[in-house]
């Protein structure tokens, strides 16, 4: 039997290329077995038109339930094109054929009814209680109420009836909460693929903002320096050589996923790029006393902090305070109003997925603040 016109099944490809069309699953040899299987009720009903009719009575008993095998095809067919008018069409045309073969068949006619049944639960899948219910009359009053036929209601075929219709409402269930399951894995696939980009976007902005800026001021220290004469130029150019090769290798490795940066190491590279920048530098020295869970995420702030302040705050003085679960950015420079940039985005970003918060803004009389809390419920603000 075809699938709900609801929601189309799909078929049986390979798992790792069911994520491409999640409503293939039963699409394949699942939904043709179960659609063919169902042919075999008009043969049934047949074998009533040899058991009860002859002659022509039995030619047109034939004729009809070849004309029902065929009107359930093209329903079949309406189905898969999703073609709501015909199938109802095809429907009532089942309908007809099977109220005409009754006279032929008695009883056994009642196994096109099995499949009007199982059709009609498909294309009213919210009613399924109702058609179940309405579907297990017919075979129980009819042979009662039609005295020729000398039977009375025939329990058998209305069971019949039921778990027909039961069963190929359940394959319809089944079929479409594996093509939402399928939709949903899809789905994640690409919130992750996403997730990944986003990632991969943010660690290069920090990246590349951090080591452009260090490579900016010490290209422009080596300026200075060369028009003096100082030979000290030759080696701040090899430091920029140094920095410029150490981003390249920081770029590949944050497009790998394998790039660690660490509390000390950053540090490091600010207390550098502050004096190349010619900004007093007050950082600590150790970093035993934060958490070691945290030091990634604070060499993130470091980096960040340390960045704005060479590109933007046009300060005399930078201080770094770092506690076990905090760390703390000021400096003494102009302290516009914050700007909601992609650093300072990520850097919240990065925050958050830890579980703190984030404090971004002018001090007085003087200044900028950045300081991360970890292990609170504090909001970031700006």
């Amino acid at each position: 039997m075809q699938d709900a016109v609801e929601r189309p099944p799909d078929g049986g490809p390979p798992p790792k290329q069911r994520g491409a069309d999640p409503h293939r699953w039963a699409r394949g040899w699942r939904r043709t077995a179960l659609a063919t299987g169902m042919l075999v009720y008009p043969s049934v009903t047949a074998l009533g038109v040899a058991q009860y009719s002859s002659g022509a009575a039995a030619a047109a008993g034939f004729a009809i339930a070849g004309a029902f095998a065929v009107a359930y095809v093209l329903a079949g067919g309406a189905v898969v094109r999703r073609d709501r008018g015909r199938l109802w069409l095809f429907h009532g045309v089942m309908v007809v054929l099977f109220l005409a073969e009754l006279p032929f068949a008695r009883n056994l006619a009642f196994y096109l009814w099995a499949v009007i049944t199982a059709f009609t639960a498909l294309m009213l899948r919210r009613r399924i209680a109702l058609i179940v219910l309405v579907g297990a009359l017919p075979p129980l009053i009819v042979p009662w109420a039609v005295r020729p036929w000398h039977t009375g209601p025939d329990l058998l075929t209305a069971l019949m009836v039921v778990f027909t219709t039961m069963t190929v409402y359940a394959y319809a269930e089944m079929a479409g909460a594996n093509a939402e399951l399928l939709e949903a894995r899809a789905e994640v696939a690409r919130l992750a693929s996403e997730a990944e980009r986003a990632r991969i976007a943010r660690d290069l902005h920090d990246l590349l903002g951090h080591s452009l800026t260090v490579i900016t001021v010490k290209s422009g220290l080596a300026r200075r320096l060369a028009e003096s004469g100082s030979a000290r130029s030759v080696e701040e150019i090899t430091a920029v050589e140094e920095l410029a090769r150490q981003a390249l290798t920081d770029v590949r490795a944050a497009v790998s996923g394998y790039r660690q940066v660490s509390l000390a190491g950053e540090l490091a590279r600010g207390r550098e790029v502050l004096r190349a920048a010619g900004v007093a530098a007050d950082l600590p020295a150790a970093t035993e006393m934060v958490d070691p869970a945290h030091q990634e995420l604070f060499g993130w702030v470091v980096r960040e902090g340390l960045t704005n302040v060479v590109r933007h705050a046009r300060a005399t003085r930078c201080t770094v305070t770092l506690s076990p679960a905090g760390v703390e950015i000021l400096d003494d420079g102009v302290g516009a109003a914050a700007s909601c940039g992609n650093g300072l985005t990520g850097l919240r970003e990065r925050v958050e997925a830890a579980g703190g918060g984030v404090e971004a803004g002018p001090v007085r009389p003087r200044g900028w603040r950045l300081k991360v809390t970890v292990g609170t419920a504090e909001g970031a603000r700006t």
